[in-house]
């Protein structure tokens, strides 16, 4: 068996370009009610690879390659389009009512805080 490093790494790159490209990351439009939505996405791509060979004590000859590569792919948002508007709505944000109650727990500190000052400067 012959170790082709070079051909091996340029399969990875091959692939690595054939996938991280705009039509990956931006998904394809569609129709929700009077808006028009795009996903978009963050891909992440890593690969590794490595070989060998060697000698062993009887004089036999051994020799391996071996790679890896992975994909990480996580929802950003939507862009949204109505009419002439258009706007980004980032996943995994909360909005609306939803916000409001998330940010309950830091308005109470804030308060308490500021109870406590105040009963200091009493």
């Amino acid at each position: 068996m012959e170790l082709h490093f070079e051909e091996l790494l340029g399969q990875i790159t091959d692939f690595i370009k054939s996938e991280a490209k705009t039509e990956t990351v931006v998904g394809k439009e569609f129709q929700l009610g009077e808006f028009k939505c795009v996903p978009v996405i963050k891909v992440g791509m890593g690969f590794g690879s490595g070989g060998g060979e060697g000698f062993e004590a009887k004089g036999k000859k051994g020799e391996g390659i071996g790679a890896g590569a992975g994909v990480g792919i996580e929802p950003m948002g939507f862009l949204v389009t109505k009419e002439e508007d258009i706007s980004f709505i980032e996943a995994g944000k909360a909005h609306g009512l939803s916000a409001a109650f998330e940010k309950v727990p830091d308005l109470i500190e804030k308060l308490a805080i500021n109870k406590k000052e105040a009963e200091v400067n009493a």
